[in-house]
C-alpha cells in the first residue's frame, strides 16, 4: 500500500467514527475529493448531511468555510467585494475575499436561496476562480463544494437550473439509517457530550479532566499523490466503449425499449462520461487496483447520472425515480 493510500484509508477511517451507518456516503465523498469535483449531497432534514462534510474538513489539513444559503443571500456575501479603504489621505478599493475562498467549501441547503445567488458559485466550481469588478481571483490548488440539498417538495426551496447541477461531479443521496444504527448514533452523540463535558470546567469547582490530544490531520500532500496515483489507473479501450454507451444511451432511449422512451426527456452532457472516468479511475484505486473494471463504472453510475437525466412528465406521473431509470439502462446496456 502507497503512502498516499494509506493516508487517505485514514481519513476515511477518522470518518467512519464520526458517521454512522453512512458507509457509502463517505465513500462517495472521498471519491469526489480524489477526483477534483464538486458534490450535492441531498437528503430530508436530520440525516447527517452536514455533519458527513464536517467530519472530511476537520480531519484534513485544509481550510473549511461554511456557508447557510438563505433566501435573502446576495451573490457577494459568497465570492466577496470590493471595500473601499482610506488612509492618509487617500483611498483605494481593495478585494475582501468571500467564504467561497476556502479549500472545502460547504454550500449548505443551496435551494433555500434564489437562482442569482446559486450562480454565483458557478465560475468557482468550473474555472476554480472568480472574477469581481473585472479582477480575476484563482482559488486554491485544493478546492472542493460540497452543497447540501434537502428535497425540492420541502416549502421554501428553489429547485437548482440544470446548468449548475450538470457542474456537480455526483449527487449523493443520504437516506434513513436501519435501527441498529439509530441505536449507535444515539451512543455516538451521547459520547460526544460526555467528551465535550470533561474537556470543560462544569462550573462545580472541580477541574476539567484532561482529554488525549487529537492526531494531526491528514495533510493535502497526500491528496495530491493520491490524485497523481489515480491519473495513472488504466482504462481499457472496452471500459471506455462501456462509459460512452452508458451515457449514449440516454440520449437515444428509443433504441432501449418502450421504458425508457417514455421515461428520459433530456439525456446526460458529455460531463457524465467524463466523471464516470473520473470517479471509476478513483473507485478502482480505493479497491487497491490500478486499472477500472465495470464494477467500478456500476458502482458510481447512479451518483454520476440522477441528476443529468431530465425525466419526463409521464416518468414522475408513474413515480418512476432517477434510479430506477439507471438501472434500466445498466441493465440494456452490455460491456462490449
Amino acid at each position: 500500500m502507497t503512502d498516499a493510500r494509506a493516508q487517505i484509508e485514514e481519513l476515511k477511517s477518522r470518518m467512519q467514527q464520526s458517521i454512522i451507518g453512512q458507509e457509502d456516503v463517505i465513500d462517495r465523498l472521498i471519491i469526489g475529493l480524489l477526483a477534483n469535483g464538486n458534490l450535492l449531497v441531498e437528503g430530508l432534514p436530520g440525516l447527517a448531511k452536514t455533519r458527513a462534510i464536517k467530519a472530511m474538513a476537520k480531519n484534513l489539513e485544509a481550510d473549511f468555510s461554511r456557508i447557510q444559503f438563505t433566501p435573502d443571500l446576495l451573490p457577494s456575501d459568497v465570492t466577496g467585494t470590493e471595500v473601499y479603504h482610506q488612509a492618509g489621505g487617500s483611498g483605494t478599493f481593495r478585494f475582501e475575499q468571500g467564504p467561497i475562498f476556502a479549500n472545502i467549501v460547504l454550500a449548505d441547503e443551496i435551494n433555500r436561496a434564489p437562482a442569482k445567488v446559486q450562480a454565483a458559485l458557478l465560475e468557482a466550481m468550473e474555472e476554480r476562480q472568480v472574477t469581481v469588478s473585472g479582477t480575476t481571483h484563482q482559488m486554491d490548488p485544493l478546492f472542493m463544494v460540497m452543497a447540501t440539498q434537502n428535497p425540492v417538495e420541502q416549502e421554501g426551496t428553489y429547485p437548482l437550473p440544470e446548468a449548475q447541477m450538470d457542474r456537480f461531479l455526483m449527487h449523493v443521496l443520504i437516506t434513513y439509517p436501519p435501527v441498529e444504527d439509530e441505536v449507535k448514533v444515539i451512543q455516538l452523540v451521547r459520547g460526544e457530550e460526555q467528551d465535550a463535558l470533561s474537556a470543560g470546567n462544569d462550573g462545580d469547582g472541580t477541574e476539567p479532566e484532561k482529554v488525549s490530544e487529537k492526531p494531526a490531520p491528514v495533510p493535502q500532500s497526500a491528496v495530491f499523490s493520491a490524485r497523481r496515483e489515480i491519473a495513472k489507473v488504466h482504462v481499457s479501450d472496452a471500459i471506455e466503449n462501456y462509459i460512452a454507451a452508458l451515457v449514449y444511451a440516454t440520449r437515444t432511449p428509443e433504441l432501449y425499449g418502450d421504458d425508457l422512451r417514455r421515461w428520459i426527456d433530456i439525456g446526460a452532457s458529455p460531463r457524465a462520461s467524463l466523471a464516470l472516468d473520473k470517479c471509476g479511475r478513483a473507485h478502482a484505486w480505493l479497491s487497491g487496483r490500478d486499472y477500472v473494471d465495470p464494477l467500478d463504472v456500476r458502482a458510481i453510475v447512479h451518483d454520476v447520472f440522477r441528476h443529468r437525466i431530465g425525466l419526463s412528465f409521464e416518468a414522475d406521473g408513474d413515480g418512476v425515480s432517477p434510479d430506477k431509470v439507471v438501472d434500466e439502462i445498466v441493465s440494456h446496456v452490455a460491456l462490449t
